[in-house]
């Protein structure tokens, strides 16, 4: 009885690890929004919130790296040039392409384009690595875009942003880029660890959005209103360093599938945060769009996890 007790602790606290890990990283777009009011630039808050996070990931890539042993993967120059590839596509060019579609789209609607990162991943690996697709994963991916279609024929944005368009190809663009790194990590995150493979990701990807900045604007990060480095702080612990290491422990202790998901309520968490702290509204049929969009990713999610357990 007490092992089971024990079992069933350990199951609830994986669970609330991955819950609060997704609302976290949701919160991002909030921040994001919340210091575009204060005049401050993309590639600033991006830099920003990696040099507020950069001390953290070093901390773990240091930590892991002391705990690692022998049998573990050794990284040769050919792997670090991957990593650091997977890295800047993840977390830079990723990163970017999400904080410029805030300037354009609302912190719901962004969200919900972003979350079509499984569908791409599904996508990408049938064209280019010959991977076949069942009809249920078929049907997951129809469902998802239906849902975003139904989303934007509610979106007031179209008829008044002229920008809505480029909005929408730079989250798609985020999504690609973060599919993209999540099938290059198949090769290198079951080798490495999940706590010693996102910390050197992350340091990398730190580094680059702040050679970036170096480059554009000679690191000019000193001369934004107080509010702007409180909504980066908030964003570096609240929506990237503190969710990043609940959700890898939570993925350690449920595994990957189950995982996923519970990080299907990020959207949902996110119009409802829009709605308390940026007044955002979303209409009947964008709601509809999310409950398909989330319902596709679920299937994706749930069929992936029932092949995997048919191959053990």
């Amino acid at each position: 009885m007490n092992k089971l007790q024990l079992s069933l602790g350990t199951t609830g606290l994986a669970i609330l690890l991955v819950l609060f890990g997704a609302i976290g990283y949701s919160s991002k777009a909030i921040f994001i929004k919340l210091a575009y009011r204060y005049g401050a630039d993309s590639v600033s808050l991006v830099a920003l919130r990696m040099a507020f996070s950069l001390p953290f990931f070093l901390l773990a890539a240091w930590y892991s790296n002391r705990k690692k042993s022998a049998n573990d993967l050794q990284l040769t120059p050919r792997r670090w040039g991957h990593l650091i590839i997977l890295g800047v596509m993840g977390y830079y060019v990723a990163s970017l392409c999400d904080f410029w579609s805030l300037q354009y789209l609302t912190a719901s609607l962004a969200r919900l384009i972003l979350f079509t990162y499984p569908t791409l991943v599904l996508l990408i690996s049938a064209i280019f690595l010959g991977r076949k697709i069942s009809w249920v994963e078929v049907g997951a991916v129809l469902l998802s875009y239906i849902g975003i279609a139904l989303a934007f024929s509610q979106s007031l944005e179209i008829s008044e942003n002229d920008q809505f368009w480029r909005g929408v190809s730079l989250s798609f663009g985020s999504a690609l880029a973060f599919a993209i790194y999540l099938i290059g990590s198949g090769e290198y995150l079951p080798k490495m660890g999940t706590l010693r493979y996102n910390s050197l990701t992350m340091s990398i990807a730190c580094l680059a959005i702040l050679i970036h900045h170096g480059i554009q604007y000679q690191w000019a990060l000193f001369d934004f209103p107080a509010p702007v480095y409180w909504y980066c702080l908030g964003m570096a612990f609240a929506a990237t360093v503190f969710p990043s290491f609940m959700v890898a422990e939570g993925i350690r202790r449920l595994g990957a599938g189950p995982a996923s998901i519970i990080s299907s309520i990020g959207p949902i968490s996110t119009i409802m945060l829009a709605a308390v702290f940026l007044g955002e509204t979303f209409g009947t049929w964008q709601w509809v769009g999310a409950v398909l969009v989330i319902g596709g990713v679920f299937l994706l999610s749930w069929w992936k996890r029932r092949q995997e357990g048919s191959e053990q």
